[in-house]
């Protein structure tokens, strides 16, 4: 299984002093000798990275680049042409994303087929249902990547002690039975939609709320050949350093 980093959350910390410390094409390039590819996400507010990141990894990092980004920012990528584009719901109001793409936005077929003109591949960021599957194909996207943040979300309910705390999701405050029942069901989700995406001749990713104690489940699912991950990898190596924290993850995630 291919492991990309998602490396948003280093600048995260950059843009919290508004200096360049830590240096976001340092940590690419680390990242990039260790990972199979790098993902960051451009929004349309420059949270975090921005397009001079995007060109100044792309010109120093010889490594396959993913940018994330929403229908309304292709033109970055028509200019720079990263190796792969993440198209990505987005809203400005929210922390993260919080679900899959709405494929019937009519500005997504054109921005598709720009892309893929310009031999930039085209991933599309999906809830774990068969009619985005379908849909996904139709577009002619290469790519689908599964939202695993419900699933994530599921775990973290049943398998620690969040829902003692502030971070608690309300609808998620359930019995462990009932908490098992939907984490069998979403996981059922997951392999259900992997499985049509492959007949589709679809290459399947996932990513979103993955983290050490919870990837077991998802490396599982054969049909799925990649994963992004951002969030916990960061985390991680505020303790052991992000060249262990990688290799870690890489560790947990081979078959």
């Amino acid at each position: 299984m291919l492991l990309g980093v998602n490396i948003d959350h280093i600048a995260v910390l950059r843009e919290a002093r508004k200096v360049n410390d830590p240096d976001l094409l340092e940590a690419a390039i680390l990242s990039a000798n260790l990972a199979d590819q790098i993902t960051i996400h451009v929004r349309e507010d420059r949270r975090h990275t921005n397009e001079f990141d995007l060109e100044n990894i792309l010109k120093y990092c010889k490594c396959v680049v993913n940018l994330e980004c929403s229908v309304d920012m292709i033109e970055y990528a028509l200019k720079y042409k990263p190796s792969r584009v993440t198209l990505v719901p987005e809203k400005r109001q929210e922390l993260t994303t919080e679900g899959g793409l709405n494929l019937h936005n009519e500005k997504l077929q054109k921005a598709i087929n720009a892309l893929k003109q310009e031999q930039i591949e085209v991933s599309l960021f999906i809830d774990p249902n068969l009619e985005d599957i379908k849909k996904s194909s139709s577009l002619n996207a290469d790519f689908i990547e599964l939202h695993t943040g419900l699933y994530a979300n599921i775990y973290n309910a049943l398998y620690t002690n969040i829902n003692q705390t502030s971070y608690a999701l309300p609808e998620l405050i359930l019995s462990k039975n009932e908490l098992k029942k939907l984490l069998e069901n979403e996981l059922q989700r997951l392999k259900q939609s992997a499985s049509l995406a492959k007949s589709l001749n679809l290459k399947v990713a996932a990513g979103h709320g993955l983290n050490y104690k919870n990837v077991k489940n998802i490396v599982d699912i054969l049909e799925i050949e990649e994963l992004n991950i951002g969030q916990s990898i960061v985390a991680r190596s505020v303790f052991v350093g992000l060249e262990k924290a990688i290799l870690q993850m890489k560790a947990l995630i081979k078959r």
